[in-house]
């Protein structure tokens, strides 16, 4: 069994990850990996039939399988939602201050970058009034990419100021 997952430090796709470190897919008679694809990639290699089963999110699974046609959901990783937003530390930002991110320039990957412009209309927050830019974080989409390493490194080199 082949199991794509986007990345190997979110805290979503972990069970997958622990339950192949931990055995207990050899336990259950199971002869499975997980391998590093990156979100879109995974979806996709899940549509022309590469893997088995993506461990991500479902936001993304929308992109390959549109209206949900060809695949279905079977298990939750993890509830709600599950990202943080993170800044540089030396930015005048506060614990639950959403307001800290005008000006700012946040990377974020497909999906959740629409989920963070949601969140910003919600509370009256308008990008382009507001200075928000919010794109891709450079080197993301390279292939063996972990989105959080490469966003933190992004984030100490400035290149983004929050992800």
């Amino acid at each position: 069994m082949r199991i794509a997952t986007p990345d190997l430090v979110t805290n979503s796709y972990f069970p997958a990850l622990a339950a192949e470190e931990l055995g207990v897919f050899r336990e259950e008679g199971l002869d499975a990996h997980v391998q590093l694809l990156p979100s879109l990639e995974a979806v996709n290699a899940l549509r022309d039939g590469a893997v088995d089963f993506v461990a991500g999110g479902a936001h993304t699974t929308l992109l390959a399988f549109p209206q949900w046609k060809g695949v279905k959901l079977v298990v939750t990783l993890s509830q709600g939602t599950p990202w943080l937003l993170v800044v540089r530390a030396d930015l005048p930002a506060r614990r639950g201050d959403i307001g800290a991110v005008k000006g700012l320039r946040i990377g974020a990957a497909p999906g959740p970058d629409r989920a963070f412009l949601h969140l910003l209309a919600e509370v009256g927050i308008d990008p382009a009034r507001d200075g928000v830019t919010i794109g891709p974080v450079p080197g993301a989409l390279d292939p063996g990419a972990s989105f959080g390493v490469v966003a933190a490194d992004a984030l100490e080199r400035r290149l983004v100021d929050g992800f």
